[in-house]
């Protein structure tokens, strides 16, 4: 029987940390190695780090999402609505104009 393995998650205050620790020290891989890291996911978190320090790490889900985003996506969810509305209104009234008096 194989063990099943679970996906190790990390805070943004460890990869930051460890980001910080490897900008540092000389030996990239032996800091991996002595925090049980694989080498590619220390150099994957200093590449997204460099590329958009105020950004990085920012979570799963909704937390990635920049203000605009955010703001993009209530409103497509907000014209999702109005559109609803108004097709139950155009089915309303095909409802009544063809219902006899």
């Amino acid at each position: 029987m194989s063990k099943k393995q679970t996906r190790r998650t990390f805070t943004t205050e460890f990869k930051l940390d460890v980001v910080n620790q490897s900008e540092t020290c000389g030996n990239i891989a032996e800091l991996a190695t002595d925090l049980g890291l694989p080498r590619e996911l220390v150099y994957r978190w200093r590449a997204e780090h460099k590329a958009n320090p105020r950004r990085s790490f920012p979570g799963n889900g909704v937390e990635k999402q920049t203000p605009q985003e955010k703001k993009i996506a209530r409103l497509q969810r907000d014209l999702q609505d109005v559109k609803n509305q108004r097709d139950i209104l155009k089915k309303a009234m095909g409802i009544f104009a063809n219902h006899p008096k």
